[in-house]
């Protein structure tokens, strides 16, 4: 990876980060996964991708081929034939579940990813699987799946710093809009007339990460091909459409325009984040068959002049310039001259040399809507989100919108102790350093797990605990408590106890090595239960709202963690 150093000088250079999907092979295939064997510790077969986290330096002139990062490969895990680090090979058969083909954001150190399954193969209620990720280990922290009723399904999302909301234009059906547009006979005259059959658009919504509860801000729909969405660090907002022409590229610059000289391709759009609008400016024109004047209303900034695909796409802001917006879009809108020498969809089988899968790095000046396509992509690689590592406009926020409400010391580097019922305990610790814990169990209890930042921890002989050598500035230690059995009383035999395992994280529990059947039941304080299912395997991630104590059941164990 090259260094990130951001300057505000032309020649800049920055890292860009982003969500990985290779669009082809040499052999045409997409996305590739090999099966590496099962493992007996984890109890499930492991299997390796190259979708990931990817970064690219970027010096003004020269797009460094994407490389994972962090980097994981199967030597990593895995030698002779047998696994040979337990953690590495899951944390590499993660990297499965990162995709983000509804849509992901980048926040602050932590990425959101929502996968839309497939509804033929699953019920409704598992329509979407959100997962929430460490954007500098590639952690996996949680997984949840929702129901199709979210509207989870975006052309992208997007941190605005002016108010520390997440923005994005999430695909609607006329069935989530108010009465008075769906009563409106004039608000659909091109649509069907009923709007209970599914009709759907694009609308401009904010979400709550913690609960992924999607809330529009725009009334009706947009019926545009959004492919991206973007916020700068003024608060402003941008979208991309796709768009594509039959018009021959410029040969000085490249673009392509129409009859009247003006540029085609993909729109750029503002957007008004009070009212969910487009923003737009009046412009005089003439009817070219009555000669009588009229307004119409235009974009603020043209086209970009450049072709792209209906796909997966994204863009992003550099904190340090506000006016330069990075795009990784296709390199076309598919469909070109084909080798019956007419305009049509490019075949599949001509993608190496007819380019219809190919990627392009692009930079649209937000002042002027003036758009460069500085670079093809190498190896085609699409995005699901991107950000500029060191430079993102949601480092360093003071709002947390994975935990509303929810404040940390903005200066120096610390250890969260979770395991006090009323609080958490913020130590100052030095980066680099280890750092060791005597933990004393309430009379009755007994310490079941220990996690830093989500990574199980060994409970030395006479519960002393010590973790990692500090990588972050905000890190967390939980403790689970299990309450001590009493057996014996009545000479009869105790059963084996279960080998189950409740591992907390700042964003819920992970079940490990429990019998499939076994039953989990989440209780908060107040008794009232959160969570109650039956588990399919020997694992499972269930979600749960942080700096909140609860009790979880499960097989023979009772455990008392606060998140």
């Amino acid at each position: 990876m090259l260094l990130c150093i951001i300057t505000m000088t032309a020649n800049a250079q920055v890292t860009l980060k982003g969500i990985g999907h290779n669009n082809r092979y040499e052999d045409g295939d997409q996305m590739k996964s090999q099966y590496v064997g099962y493992n007996s510790t984890l109890q499930k077969p492991i299997s390796i991708v190259d979708q990931s986290i990817y970064s690219m330096g970027w010096d003004g002139s020269t797009l460094t081929t994407p490389a994972k990062n962090p980097a994981v490969s199967i030597s990593d895990f895995y030698s002779g034939g047998k696994f040979t680090d337990d953690n590495k090979a899951l944390w590499a058969n993660n990297f499965n579940l990162m995709f983000g083909n509804s849509g992901a954001v980048y926040v602050n150190g932590k990425l959101v990813t929502v996968m839309s399954r497939d509804e033929s193969s699953t019920t409704d209620e598992e329509l979407f699987a959100v997962r929430k990720w460490d954007a500098k280990t590639g952690n996996l922290l949680s997984t949840e799946f929702r129901p199709k009723s979210d509207c989870l399904e975006s052309a992208g999302m997007s941190y605005n710093p002016v108010d520390g909301k997440v923005y994005g234009l999430f695909y609607l059906t006329g069935n989530q809009l108010p009465d008075e547009i769906t009563s409106d006979p004039e608000y659909f005259t091109d649509q069907d007339d009923d709007m209970t059959d599914g009709d759907a658009g694009y609308a401009l919504c904010t979400i709550d990460l913690q609960t992924m509860k999607v809330t529009p801000i725009t009334k009706g729909l947009y019926y545009y091909n959004f492919i991206t969405f973007a916020i700068n660090s003024e608060g402003r907002a941008f979208a991309l459409t796709s768009g594509g022409s039959n018009a021959p590229a410029s040969e000085t610059d490249g673009k392509q325009r129409d009859i009247n000289n003006n540029l085609t391709g993909a729109q750029i759009w503002e957007f008004d984040l009070t009212t969910g609008l487009v923003k737009s400016k009046e412009v005089k024109k003439i009817d070219p068959e009555t000669q009588e004047e009229y307004t119409d209303n235009e974009p603020l900034l043209p086209a970009t002049g450049f072709s792209s695909q209906y796909k997966r796409q994204a863009a992003c802001f550099a904190k340090s310039n506000p006016n330069k917006m990075y795009w990784i879009g296709y390199f076309n809108s598919g469909k070109g001259i084909n080798e019956w020498g007419s305009w049509g969809t490019l075949p599949d089988k001509d993608w190496r040399t007819n380019g219809k899968y190919d990627t392009a790095l692009y930079e649209i000046d937000i002042t002027t809507g003036e758009t460069t396509r500085v670079c093809k992509v190498p190896n085609r690689w699409s995005f699901s989100a991107l950000w500029v590592d060191g430079d993102d406009c949601s480092d360093d926020s003071e709002v947390d919108p994975f935990n509303p409400g929810h404040t940390t010391p903005t200066e120096g580097c610390f250890i969260a102790i979770q395991q006090a019922d009323n609080g958490s305990v913020w130590q100052r610790v030095e980066m680099g350093k280890q750092y060791s814990y005597y933990i004393e169990p309430a009379d009755g209890w007994k310490i079941h797990s220990a996690t830093f930042n989500g990574t199980a921890v060994n409970v030395e002989e006479g519960n002393t605990i010590t973790t990692p050598a500090v990588g972050s500035q905000y890190n967390r230690l939980i403790v689970t408590f299990e309450e001590s059995s009493i057996s014996g009383i009545d000479n009869t035999p105790a059963a084996a106890p279960s080998k189950v395992k409740v591992l907390g994280s700042a964003d819920g529990i992970h079940i490990t090595n429990a019998n499939p059947g076994d039953v989990v039941s989440v209780y908060g304080m107040d008794g009232r239960m959160v969570y109650n299912q039956k588990l399919s395997g020997t694992q499972a991630d269930i979600a749960l709202k942080s700096n909140t104590l609860y009790i979880i059941k499960v097989a023979d164990k009772t455990i008392k963690v606060k998140l």
